[in-house]
């Protein structure tokens, strides 16, 4: 597999919904948490660089986990009502999925097996470019800006 253009994921209601629709598009893949320590600086900066460009054909995936913490209780409904009415966010979610194991979802096998290592925290993103390679990983307590500028350089390219 060359690409997480290739993969299939489910949506909150149980939907296929194959990663190709986003072909042309840079995305940065999270896996999310209601209840973690980082939720709510998290969510805050996900939403503003989705906000700042996604007419520019960005775009976030969340996929609400819990995994590596315990930090995402409830159902797929309840954690998309809470990010909604809490943060506002507008980009697609989800099911919740598995992000370690041999039970992990086939996307974060094929992201761990790009960028090597378990995920350790939550808010673990990936991000990937139009054509669906997986080029950069960052952990929670990378700044911001760091991941914005790695997001208009890949639109821009």
């Amino acid at each position: 597999m060359n690409s997480i253009k290739e993969i299939t994921v489910k949506d909150r209601k149980g939907n296929a919904v194959p990663l190709n629709g986003y072909v042309g598009e840079v995305a940065l893949v999270v896996n999310t948490a209601t209840k973690s320590e980082y939720t709510t600086q998290q969510y805050k900066e996900l939403n503003a660089l989705y906000e700042k460009y996604h007419s520019q054909g960005f775009t976030v995936l969340d996929f609400p986990s819990n995994q590596p913490t315990k930090s995402c209780p409830g159902t797929d409904e309840m954690i998309h009502k809470y990010c909604k009415e809490e943060f506002g966010t507008e980009f697609p979610r989800f099911k919740k999925v598995k992000v370690n194991g041999d039970d992990a979802d086939m996307l974060y096998k094929y992201l761990t097996e790009k960028f090597p290592g378990e995920i350790t925290e939550d808010f673990t993103k990936f991000l990937v470019n139009k054509i669906g390679k997986v080029v950069a990983r960052f952990d929670a307590s990378v700044p911001a800006e760091e991941i914005d500028q790695k997001i208009a350089t890949l639109i821009e390219a």
